[in-house]
């Protein structure tokens, strides 16, 4: 698969070499893509580096990985390329860093993606992969037994489906929570946010079926 991944910070880059390292196709989009030497010849033959845009244009999936606050800057820049595709978003608002957007999402009480995903009316939105630190990322990806969860949250389930296969893909254990509205669940501050729980604690905790 050709896959976009805009932001290339810890998240994004450590994400988005572990799906090179599975075999698929990598654009990483960043302001200045020319710094990026080391994390592409860590990512191997499958990766390379662009603009945003040029990865948001790339990938028939497209994982947004950046400050909360760049939201409303980037969505202008990318909507347009991104309708129709899925549309995988890890931002989490940290007012102080994040501004007026963050502080407007927190107090809305709906969850850090509606907001996003209303600025990308033509993507098929997922939240995924904002609830684990990177580090844990890093090091727990494809261990032996029960693997490392990450929660997804989407009004679009066939959306889902794909985002599940490549939480797997990247070496981890997929847990469908709901509709989008539903990763208020597993933002900052909730009781199951950055604890690196497995699949299947993260289900108990948050009521749900592990996936298939």
């Amino acid at each position: 698969m050709n896959i976009g991944v805009i932001g290339a910070g810890k998240i994004g880059g450590t994400v988005g070499v572990l799906w090179a390292k599975a075999g698929h196709r990598i654009r990483f989009g960043t302001r200045h893509p020319e710094s990026l030497g080391p994390l592409i010849a860590e990512a191997g033959p499958n990766a390379s580096a662009g603009s945003p845009e040029e990865a948001a244009r790339f990938g028939e999936v497209v994982f947004c990985s950046v400050p909360y606050g760049a939201w409303p800057s980037l969505a202008p820049a990318i909507a347009p390329l991104v309708s129709g595709k899925v549309v995988l978003d890890s931002a989490n608002p940290y007012p102080g860093r994040d501004g007026d957007f963050a502080r407007a999402a927190i107090a809305a009480g709906e969850g850090a993606g509606v907001p996003v995903a209303r600025l990308l009316p033509g993507a098929r939105f997922v939240r995924a992969f904002n609830s684990v630190y990177f580090k844990t990322l890093q090091t727990e990806a494809h261990r032996a037994g029960d693997r490392v969860g990450i929660p997804l949250a989407s009004d679009d389930a066939a959306a889902l489906d794909a985002a599940q296969r490549l939480v797997r893909d990247a070496g981890f254990e997929p847990v469908v929570v709901g509709p989008l509205a539903s990763a208020r669940s597993f933002d900052p501050g909730t009781p199951v946010y950055n604890t690196g729980t497995s699949g299947a604690e993260l289900a108990r905790a948050l009521g749900v079926a592990r996936s298939a």
